[in-house]
């Protein structure tokens, strides 16, 4: 029987293996070694670390998760072309520190991921410790869209909980909401 960490190993391993046949561009025999050959040089060279993952996947939060995540990335999308084209005003910026509420390995990763993928902000720093993401905003120009924006990020920490966090962290974003 397989443990958890070494079952997390040969996951990451299938993964990368899948990665670099895909960069080959075929599936032959070779590239199939070739690829577990890397992984596992990767894997040893590069350990991940324990990742402890107490939830488990909710397929209507997901839904609900990937929906309002494309509308995110299409309205942000026209917001960065709208001040791009903006001639004579130099678009104001801010970075802004938010604090999470289930400050989880995964969450925090997961959230970070998400805003970076949406034009017009991009995680600088993250203080796991504190469950802080410090993220730079493009065309924040008042202390009202600052707290708006951070509201923003707290509303998306609340739509992965609800798709992929566990019991707890539902009820701790749930209690945090006002």
């Amino acid at each position: 029987m397989i443990t958890g960490r070494r079952r997390d190993r040969c996951v990451a391993a299938a993964a990368l293996t899948l990665i670099w046949t895909m960069l080959w561009g075929s599936v032959t025999p070779l590239t199939v070694v070739g690829g577990l050959i890397v992984s596992a040089v990767v894997l040893t060279v590069f350990p991940l670390p324990a990742v402890t993952y107490a939830g488990r996947i909710h397929p209507i939060g997901v839904l609900r998760f990937a929906a309002r995540f494309a509308v995110d990335m299409v309205v942000a999308s026209a917001q960065v072309a709208v001040l791009a084209f903006r001639f004579g005003t130099v678009p104001r910026s801010a970075v802004i520190a938010v604090r999470m509420r289930a400050p989880s390995d995964l969450g925090l990763t997961l959230t970070a991921e998400a805003l970076s993928l949406v034009p017009g902000s991009l995680i600088v720093e993250v203080d796991r410790e504190r469950g802080v993401l410090y993220v730079h905003v493009l065309g924040v120009s008042s202390l009202a869209e600052v707290e708006r924006f951070r509201g923003e990020v707290l509303a998306l920490e609340r739509r992965i909980v609800h798709a992929f966090g566990s019991a707890a962290e539902r009820r701790i974003v749930e209690e945090a909401t006002p």
